[in-house]
C-alpha cells in the first residue's frame, strides 16, 4: 500500500516561479496546489487538505505576511515558508518570529528548497504525536489552558507559577501525547516575554549535518546552497523563549556548541566570524531517559546538568485517570461541534471503558478515540458500542448496559447474530463512502465534506473498511 502523497500549495503572483517551483516539488514526488495571491489561497486551502504553504511576501491584495497569520488561526495550522527577495530578508525574519517555519530567498537553490520541504513536512508529521491545543483557560477545571484537576496536574501548576516568569532553563519530560510544547507554551505565555517570539525547534526532523546553522545561522558561501547569510533559531528567539524539542536528538558534536551558547549566551554563525549575543529563555523536552543516554555515551552529562536547572515530569494519562471525564468531555464537545452532529451527553458505561483503560498514546490517543465515536454515534448519547472493541468495549449490538432501576433485561443477542448486525453496519457505511467517492471523483476531502465528516475521520474509517486503495495513485 503506498502512502498518501503530501499536498504542497504554492502561492506567487509571479507565473514562471510558480510554475519553476511546482515542477520541483512534483519531481520530488509531491502533490502541487498554485495559486497567484494570498485571497486566492484562502480558497485553495478551504478546498484541499494542505500539508504545507510556501508563499511570496509581496502579493496583491493579501501578501505573505497576512495569509500567515490566517493560516495560524487555523485549527489545525500547517507550516508556512516564505519565499523572499535579498532586500526583504528582514521582513522575512520578522515571519519567522510571527510563526512561519523557515524562508527561502530568491533565487533559490534546488537542494536547499528540498531540504526546507522535508524538513517542515517531518516537523508536521511529528507534531502530531504530541497533544496540544491552543492557550486558553482550561475549561471544567485546569489552568495554564491544561485540563485537569488531579495531585499531579495541581503540583504542576504550583510550579508554573513559580518558573514561568523568571529566565532559568527548563527541561519537560515525559511520553509522547502529555503535552510537552503546551507547558513549553505555558511558560512563555505567562512570562514577560509574552510578547516576543517563541520559537520551537523539534531536533528529530533536522538532518545531522544542517543542526549547527539551523540553531546558529550561517554566512552566505559557508556550505553549498547557503546564498545568502541566514540567522539561526537562537538569533530569531533572542528576548523571547527558545523550545527545543526532542533534545535527545542533537549529535553530540553540537552538544559542546549548545552547551557554550547556554552558559554564554553567544556563538557564531556556520562561516562567521563575527560573537553574536543572544538574550534566550530556553525549554527543552524529551521523550527519551536522557540519564540512561549519558551512560551510553550518546548525550553529555554537563549539558544534560545544564538544561535539567528546574525539571519538569508531565504524567502519563494512566496515572491521573480521574481528569479523563474532564477531557472526554471537552473532546465530546469539541468533535460534536467540528462534525455537526447532536452528541450531547455520555453513557456512565462508556466514561467507565474510557477511563479504565491504559491509554499507551495519551491524550492524543484519546482525542482520536473520542472523535472517531462522535463520528459513527447514532445518537445524542455516547454509548460503549460507539467506542472501538480494543478498549474492551462490547462490539455493535451487544446489549446495553443494565439499569438496576430496571427489571431484568432479557438475555443479549448470541454471538452469531452480533457479527451479522456489525456486518451490516460495514457494508452500509462502506457503500456510503463508495458512492460519495465516486461522485467525487475519488477526491477524499471532497467526499469527507459530502458525508459532512472530518477528513481525518473518513480516512480512518476507509482504513478499517479496507477502503485506501481508492485514495491512492502511483508516485511520479
Amino acid at each position: 500500500m503506498l502512502p498518501e502523497r503530501k499536498q504542497i500549495l504554492v502561492v506567487d503572483d509571479e507565473p514562471n516561479l510558480r510554475r519553476v517551483l511546482s515542477a520541483q516539488l512534483e519531481r520530488d514526488g509531491y502533490d502541487v496546489h498554485t495559486a497567484e495571491d494570498g485571497v486566492q489561497a484562502l480558497v485553495v486551502l478551504g478546498e484541499h487538505h494542505i500539508d504545507l504553504v510556501i508563499t511570496d511576501l509581496r502579493m496583491p491584495r493579501l501578501d505573505g505576511m497576512q495569509l500567515l497569520r490566517r493560516v495560524s488561526a487555523l485549527e489545525d495550522p500547517m507550516p508556512v515558508v516564505m519565499i523572499t527577495a535579498h532586500g526583504t530578508v528582514d521582513t522575512a525574519v520578522e515571519a519567522l518570529k510571527t510563526g512561519a517555519f523557515d524562508y527561502i530567498t530568491k533565487p533559490f537553490d534546488q537542494d536547499d528548497v528540498r531540504t526546507i520541504v522535508r524538513k517542515a513536512l517531518r516537523t508536521q508529521d511529528l507534531s502530531q504525536t504530541e497533544a496540544s491545543r491552543p492557550l486558553a483557560a482550561a475549561p471544567d477545571g485546569g489552568g495554564y489552558g491544561i485540563i485537569g484537576t488531579s495531585q499531579g496536574l495541581r503540583d504542576l501548576f504550583t510550579l508554573l507559577d513559580r518558573v514561568a516568569d523568571t529566565p532559568t532553563t527548563v527541561l519537560v519530560t515525559g511520553e509522547s501525547g502529555t503535552g510537552k510544547e503546551l507547558v513549553a507554551r505555558a511558560l512563555h505565555e505567562n512570562s514577560s516575554r509574552r510578547d516576543k517570539a517563541f520559537i520551537k525547534v523539534n531536533c528529530a526532523a533536522i538532518p545531522r549535518d544542517l543542526m549547527e546553522s539551523e540553531l546558529f545561522g550561517h554566512e552566505r558561501g559557508a556550505f553549498t546552497g547557503a546564498v545568502g547569510s541566514k540567522p539561526g533559531r537562537f538569533e530569531l528567539a533572542s528576548g523571547g523563549t527558545l523550545f527545543l524539542d526532542e533534545i535527545g536528538s542533537i549529535p553530540v558534536e553540537m552538544q559542546v556548541k549548545l552547551l557554550r551558547a547556554l552558559q554564554e549566551s553567544e556563538f557564531e554563525r556556520v562561516g562567521g566570524v563575527k560573537t553574536i549575543s543572544v538574550d534566550v529563555r530556553l525549554v527543552a523536552a524529551t521523550n527519551s531517559d536522557l540519564k540512561k543516554e549519558i551512560a551510553a555515551g550518546t548525550f553529555r552529562e554537563d549539558l544534560y546538568y545544564r538544561l535539567n536547572v528546574v525539571p519538569i515530569r508531565l504524567p502519563a494519562l494512566r496515572e491521573r485517570s480521574e481528569d479523563i471525564p474532564l477531557l472526554v468531555e471537552h473532546f465530546v464537545k469539541k468533535f460534536d461541534a467540528r462534525l455537526n452532529k447532536q452528541v450531547s451527553d455520555i453513557d456512565p458505561a462508556a466514561l467507565a471503558v474510557l477511563s479504565g483503560y491504559a491509554w499507551p498514546g495519551n491524550i492524543r490517543e484519546l482525542e482520536n478515540v473520542i472523535e472517531r465515536a462522535v463520528l459513527f454515534c447514532d445518537g445524542s448519547v455516547l454509548r460503549p458500542s460507539d467506542l472501538p472493541p480494543e478498549l474492551g468495549a462490547p462490539e455493535p449490538g451487544a446489549p446495553a448496559t443494565p439499569n438496576t432501576r430496571d427489571p431484568a433485561p432479557a438475555p443479549g443477542p448470541s454471538d452469531g447474530l452480533k457479527e451479522q448486525v456489525k456486518a451490516a453496519m460495514n457494508r452500509l457505511e462502506r457503500e456510503l463512502i463508495v458512492k460519495a467517492l465516486e461522485q467525487t471523483g475519488g477526491n477524499v476531502t471532497h467526499a469527507a465534506r459530502l458525508l459532512k465528516i472530518s477528513r481525518k475521520g473518513l480516512q480512518l474509517k476507509m482504513k478499517e473498511l479496507g477502503l485506501r486503495e481508492r485514495d491512492e495513485r502511483p508516485e511520479s
